[in-house]
């Protein structure tokens, strides 16, 4: 097992992204008035201060933006290398989420590689990582 994550304090506003995992679903909130995404989830929409939103199933695919290969063991039982990576999220423009990319050697990840989410799940946090596709 994998050493244990830093656990979010769970609200109203990001509880469906936290635990959407166990259905299999990437939550991000959209905005029932402009149709824009905003994340980290948050009780007005970022872009028109509307507060209809409400968290809206996404496919979960995406690009790797940027990247770094960290090498420090900051947690006991944390094996190192690992990556971690701002992840560009199909269909959902503006929105990146940081994060790690599993089941890969470190040395295959690359700029630009198309990823999927897969989630990780520890006392009910469904932690959203991502592995390499195709």
């Amino acid at each position: 097992m994998n050493p244990p994550r830093p656990r979010p304090k769970l609200d109203e506003e990001n509880t469906a992204f936290w635990t959407g995992g166990a259905q299999g679903r990437l939550n991000i909130v959209r905005c029932g008035d402009c149709g824009q995404f905003t994340h980290p989830p948050r009780v007005l929409c970022r872009h028109c201060q509307s507060e209809n939103i409400e968290p809206h199933a996404v496919a979960g695919t995406g690009v790797i933006d940027t990247m770094t290969i960290n090498h420090q063991p900051w947690a006991k039982g944390l094996e190192v290398p690992y990556v971690i990576a701002r992840v560009a999220l199909n269909g959902v423009p503006g929105v990146y989420l940081t994060t790690n990319i599993v089941n890969s050697p470190v040395e295959d990840v690359a700029f630009g590689d198309r990823v999927r989410v897969v989630f990780e799940e520890q006392d009910g946090i469904f932690y959203p990582l991502f592995e390499k596709v195709g």
